[in-house]
């Protein structure tokens, strides 16, 4: 499942994004979510969250659901 819509996306889901740093090589960080940034429903490259590390990126691709 992408990330692209916000109702997809809660505190505590495992997912992997992309890092501002690495939007040319679309390398890809695994991590759960702390906060979510984007507050429109829908983002076409991604919602924009932190993780529990501190790292910000957009979703690229929702590991587990519940």
């Amino acid at each position: 499942m992408n990330g692209q819509n916000r109702k997809d996306i809660y505190p505590g889901l495992k997912v992997d994004i992309i890092l501002k740093k690495d939007q040319r090589s679309g390398k890809l960080t695994r991590g759960i979510v702390k906060d979510l940034l984007t507050s429109s429903a829908f983002h076409s490259r991604g919602i924009k969250v932190r993780l529990e590390d501190g790292q910000v990126g957009r979703v690229a691709e929702i590991v587990d659901e519940l």
